[in-house]
């Protein structure tokens, strides 16, 4: 079994606007992997398509999660491969508190007849609460309903470290975040890395990676990967800018 996500040649669009073309890319379990560039370029659409989102249409391509294409599949039946996505712009669900959400979601993955230790689970969840600074609180408060752009973050990752995924999908963690609260939230993902764990990060800005060190960084322009690197590929873009890659584009 490949025990990697292997996007390949993928053609994704909504209202017959291209938006992905030709997208290939290889996340291998045990490797954190940043995905840059511009508004526009696909970044977010990829996340969606991953997580089985019904408003794009896939032309073309294979989304293969350790060997399962997964295009087609209901978001359920994805994340109980082990996908995980942690949204941009998390939504607020009244009447739903942190504890119950999270519980519901466990127990849902669990096989018939077996038992939940209730105990067990918020030992767990506290201490992962506390691991990111989170108020013991929040476990009686509807998810992220009035709550400012870095706890609902926090409140994502919390969610990602509870359901413990294969395979983690970031998109935009960073966006509105203040500096204390990114340095939270990046702890709590590099505390999930391990040789068993693949992660996407997709960011703008190269400031996240101050935090998450990535082992590659991909750079996106028009719906494709153009560009591939290490670390020091994302303090090239911070200096430059994007324009410096669709420069080399033209000359090519």
């Amino acid at each position: 079994m490949s025990n990697q996500i292997e996007i390949k040649n993928l053609n994704v669009s909504i209202a017959d606007k291209p938006i992905l073309k030709d997208f290939s890319l290889e996340l291998p379990r045990g490797e954190v992997h940043a995905l840059m560039g511009p508004n526009g370029t696909g970044k977010s659409t990829l996340a969606k398509v991953i997580a089985g989102h019904e408003d794009y249409e896939v032309e073309s391509g294979e989304i293969l999660v350790d060997g399962t294409n997964i295009l087609g599949m209901e978001p359920d039946e994805i994340g109980r491969l082990g996908v995980f996505l942690a949204f941009q712009y998390p939504m607020e669900i009244p009447g739903v508190t942190i504890a119950n959400f999270i519980r519901a979601a466990l127990q849902a993955r669990q096989e018939e007849g077996e038992n939940f230790d209730a105990p067990a689970y918020y030992r767990e969840l506290y201490d992962k609460m506390d691991l990111l600074k989170m108020d013991r609180k929040f476990t009686s408060r509807s998810i992220n309903e009035g709550f400012s752009g870095g706890e609902k973050k926090r409140c994502e990752i919390l969610q990602m470290a509870m359901l413990n995924p294969t395979y983690g999908i970031m998109d935009e963690t960073d966006s509105g975040l203040d500096i204390d609260a990114l340095k939270i939230v990046s702890n709590g993902v590099n505390l999930m890395r391990n040789e068993n764990r693949g992660i996407l990060v997709i960011t703008h800005y190269q400031r996240l990676l101050d935090y998450i060190i990535p082992d590659k960084v991909h750079v996106m322009w028009d719906g494709k990967i153009v560009k591939t690197g290490d670390k020091e590929l994302a303090k090239e873009l911070e200096a430059k800018g994007y324009n410096w890659v669709k420069n080399e584009l033209a000359v090519a």
